[in-house]
């Protein structure tokens, strides 16, 4: 099949995991991607424990279907590579902080100079306008900025940090349906532009219905646990094993539910008789449901309550996730063919298309591992080559991994 975007080169300036994620699917869709990394570290993540053989889980995790070039942006003709590689180009992305690319000749200005229709994207915490612009964004910075945090946990405990880098993941969402949208747009004109990636916008949007509560009621949103601020019973409970969820979110779904667990006496309750009631009765209704859900396991409230047409399911481990009949039918576990790896498995690519599927067509790369490949390419000479290697432009060749 052909790959959606097998004529889209991108030069990917990015690091550690939002703008990594972008050019990954965007690798996945068939794009040629050059990840510009530092001779001798390479991507921050490089170095991050756990290491599987050598090789970080956090870089193999989001570096697939990428060539590594290792340029020292420092020099002079570090900058003329990457001049180079962009007038070539179709897009390139960046999450350097504010006015540090401008000032070394790579910022949009620049750059669009050279190639008047590149896809130019910036990824940054807060974005690059407004009173924080200079400031640096972080995953969990913006946890924190952005509510998200204080919306996390229990009400009464303290606020807590989603268990993976939704922030940082949801932005490099962002920015890959920004750049297909404007490459979509650029075949229609012929226009190239500038396209922002902010962390904290992200989130920002994200908080849609509790935000939008806010500004109806002036009533600030409180931590519920797993629970939901509109619905009852609309989370997890404790059975005599572990922890399962119950999704009741209609009335008649609560009927079944009812009904389903033995129960129907509920369904004339004053206090539990539509949602509304059972909103304003939140505590009395989950501790009844509580107390008759301890009385047996997991596996066999899951099987009565899903056999009723209720939505429940067990809280999975990352270990249950993995080897879950439904993700690997899903395609959602990629094996690949790794020199160093042997039996490199990693989460697979969430998109799905009939006709231009995403695929695996080369492992997560060594540190400079194309140099020599993709300076040819550009024209390099190599005897250049070989000066630009002594005179540390570019990284050794033939990487290998960034010590850690």
């Amino acid at each position: 099949m052909t790959a959606a975007l097998e004529n889209i080169r991108v030069v990917d300036l990015t690091r550690t995991l939002a703008g990594p994620f972008c050019t990954m699917m965007l690798g996945d869709m068939g794009a040629d991607v050059v990840k510009i990394e530092e001779p001798e570290r390479g991507d921050e993540t490089r170095g991050w424990t756990p290491f599987w053989n050598g090789e970080s889980t956090q870089f193999v995790s989001f570096n697939r279907n990428k060539r590594s070039l290792s340029v020292n942006l420092k020099e002079k003709e570090g900058v003329e590579i990457i001049h180079a590689l962009a007038a070539r180009a179709d897009v390139m992305t960046e999450s350097f902080r504010a006015g540090a690319l401008d000032r070394m000749g790579l910022g949009y200005e620049a750059i669009s100079k050279i190639k008047p229709d590149i896809i130019y994207c910036s990824i940054s915490g807060y974005g690059r306008t407004g009173p924080m612009a200079q400031k640096p964004g972080y995953d969990l910075l913006i946890q924190a900025y952005s509510g998200l945090m204080n919306l996390t946990g229990d009400p009464d405990g303290m606020p807590m940090r989603v268990g993976f880098s939704l922030v940082d993941l949801f932005t490099g969402m962002m920015a890959f349906g920004s750049i297909m949208t404007a490459l979509y747009h650029r075949q229609q004109t012929g226009q190239g532009q500038w396209i922002e990636a902010a962390l904290l916008d992200g989130q920002v949007a994200a908080l849609s219905y509790h935000a939008a509560a806010y500004l109806a009621t002036g009533n600030e949103p409180q931590r519920m646990g797993s629970g939901h601020p509109s619905l009852v019973p609309y989370q997890s409970f404790p059975a005599s094993d572990g922890f399962f969820i119950v999704g009741v979110a209609n009335q008649g779904l609560w009927t079944r539910f009812c009904n389903g667990i033995g129960r129907p006496d509920l369904l004339e309750d004053s206090r539990f008789l539509t949602n509304d009631d059972r909103v304003a009765h939140r505590s009395e209704c989950v501790h009844v449901l509580s107390e008759i859900f301890q009385a047996d396991t997991v596996a066999h409230w899951v099987e009565v309550i899903t056999g009723a047409g209720v939505p429940c399911g067990p809280i999975n481990r990352v270990s249950d996730v993995v080897a879950d009949p439904q993700v690997l039918a899903r395609g959602m576990i990629a094996d690949i063919a790794h020199p160093n790896v042997p039996g490199l498995r990693v989460p697979g690519s969430p998109l799905k298309l009939t006709e231009t599927p995403p695929s695996v067509h080369h492992h997560p790369p060594l540190l400079g591992q194309h140099n020599r490949e993709v300076l040819q390419e550009l024209g390099y000479a190599s005897a250049e080559i070989a000066s630009l290697e002594k005179s540390a432009v570019i990284g050794p060749l033939n990487g290998v991994p960034a010590s850690h």
